[in-house]
């Protein structure tokens, strides 16, 4: 027997219902404007915002992709059995906003002082081998290239903004052609932090000076071809530039977040938005 191995693999869920019950009603009872948490009949709800929140990231941590099947495992539980599913499908995305409220209030507690990381990552629609018979989000996706796998993909480009220790301060999705460039401006938007790292495909003197008149400082690796690299490319500032990509590894490891069934754009932006808050809250320790 001593040829077997058993190696064992943690789950990623952190908290069981009851945590997430108290940390959801913590940052409802925080965050969420008055007018929305007291409007007109909402006493009358059978389900709670409070709940649906719970629910929104129970489904994150369990790394479910499919909202249809999401929705029969809430029906284990009391408050899944009250919303048929249209009304489930539609009180969740018009939590959206609350979610970002959120997030954003929990950004403004991250140090000025840190260092941020900026990269994207593909988010593709279906198969390489459908690129050009694929006519989901006609209009909205295209076709890009993933460098690091080297294939093209038919779908969206996830562009976002990280600290060091990993928080996630901001993303943006674009078509999968738009290049990373592009989305600096948007995806920088109410940063507070002036040290940027950034890979090859962010090397544009144009670009340097364009953050340099905001206040930000732009730090990418020069080519190999280009007089001073080896001075300018450090070996730290590259492994810290590197922290960016295993942050992306988690978000697909854990939450599949590469992987989207929705068939609409506020199903995919509910999506990256309850993972991201997820992701996020393990940064902070909510009594």
């Amino acid at each position: 027997m001593s040829h077997l191995q058993y190696t064992a693999k943690s789950h990623h869920l952190q908290w069981n219902i009851k945590q997430l019950s108290k940390i959801c009603s913590k940052l409802y009872h925080d965050y969420c404007p008055d007018a929305f948490k007291y409007r007109r009949n909402v006493n009358l709800s059978k389900v709670s915002d409070e709940s649906l929140l719970v629910l929104l990231l129970l489904q994150a941590e369990l790394g479910i992709k499919s909202q249809r099947h999401f929705y029969r495992i809430c029906q284990l539980f009391s408050c899944g059995r009250l919303l048929e599913r249209s009304r489930f499908n539609r009180r969740t995305r018009q939590l959206i906003w609350l979610v970002q409220i959120i997030r954003q209030a929990l950004n403004a507690q991250i140090s000025p002082d840190t260092i941020v990381i900026i990269d994207s990552f593909p988010f593709p629609l279906c198969q390489s081998v459908r690129n050009y018979r694929a006519h989901i989000f006609n209009g909205l996706a295209d076709t890009g290239y993933n460098a690091s796998k080297q294939l093209w993909f038919y779908g969206f480009k996830v562009h976002m903004l990280v600290t060091l220790s990993g928080y996630i301060l901001n993303y943006l999705v674009t078509p999968a052609s738009v290049h990373d460039i592009r989305a600096v401006n948007d995806l920088l938007e109410d940063c507070r932090q002036p040290y940027i790292l950034a890979d090859l495909g962010y090397l544009s003197r144009k670009l340097r000076e364009h953050l340099d008149q905001k206040g930000y400082h732009l730090w990418t690796p020069l080519r190999q071809n280009m007089a001073g690299a080896k001075q300018y490319n450090h070996w730290k500032l590259l492994a810290m530039r590197r922290n960016i990509e295993v942050r992306f590894s988690e978000l697909c490891a854990l939450f599949n977040i590469e992987q989207a069934l929705a068939r609409g754009e506020t199903g995919v932006q509910l999506r990256i938005e309850q993972i991201v808050l997820t992701y996020n809250l393990r940064y902070f320790e909510i009594n």
